[in-house]
């Protein structure tokens, strides 16, 4: 019988600390979800990241290399005002985590966070996601939805769009919604939930049931949540 291969969801959390998570110790809020992933599954509890910025993280996680092997994996973070310089961005058709899979036969999506690269140079569909929705830059407006120079920032594909919400709302409903549609089908998919932490700097702009004490909303509670 054919080996059947895995489903994967890969979910990046901007600016989350260690502790964070209930089952690293946090007991302002709770994470059930996540911790019950990392209850049934293996934690790596000596594992870092590659670097403490958001571009140059994804640099890395995309390609499977050191991010200073390529331009933009140079800059900490991309910012607006770098967009139209030489080579920011991971270059279409360059060798990618998406692609690749892609290329075996799995359906790939991003839901969430990009930051890799602006249009129309660069995009999630030209680094081998056949699907995407949600930011291009570092950041956008959790009600808003204004990005990076001010800018409106919420993409379905590489096309602007206008929904009502809070973003973080937006973006777990649409990958729960994504999860169950694919799973129906017989083509495994690899889906990336990358989440941005624009409230972490704006605490005005947090949903009110988010908030810590100290007036931050955890990325990754709300992620649970809508995850769980």
């Amino acid at each position: 019988m054919p080996v059947s291969r895995p489903n994967i969801l890969f979910i990046v959390v901007d600016d989350c600390g260690y502790a964070d998570l209930g089952c690293t110790g946090q007991t302002h809020y709770r994470t059930p979800a996540l911790d019950r992933l990392a209850a049934e599954g293996i934690r790596f509890t000596q594992a870092y990241a590659n670097s403490a910025l958001c571009t140059n993280t994804r640099v890395a996680l995309i390609t499977g290399r050191y991010q200073y092997r390529l331009p933009i994996g140079l800059v900490e973070p991309l910012r607006w005002s770098d967009r139209q310089a030489p080579e920011m961005g991971v270059p279409a058709g360059f060798p990618t985590l998406p692609s690749l899979l892609r290329g075996t036969g799995y359906r790939t999506a991003l839901i969430g966070k990009w930051h890799l690269g602006y249009l129309p140079r660069y995009s999630p569909l030209k680094s081998g996601y056949d699907e995407f929705f949600g930011v291009m830059g570092g950041f956008t407006g959790y009600y808003t939805h204004i990005g990076d120079g001010g800018e409106h920032d919420l993409y379905e594909g590489e096309v602007p769009v206008e929904r009502a919400g809070y973003v973080t709302d937006l973006l777990s409903e649409r990958a729960a919604a994504w999860v169950a549609a694919a799973s129906a089908r017989p083509q495994p998919y690899f889906l990336s939930r990358a989440t941005t932490t624009r409230s972490s700097y704006s605490p005005a702009t947090t949903a009110a049931s988010g908030f810590r004490k100290s007036g931050h909303l955890s990325a990754a509670s709300s992620t649970c949540w809508r995850a769980g």
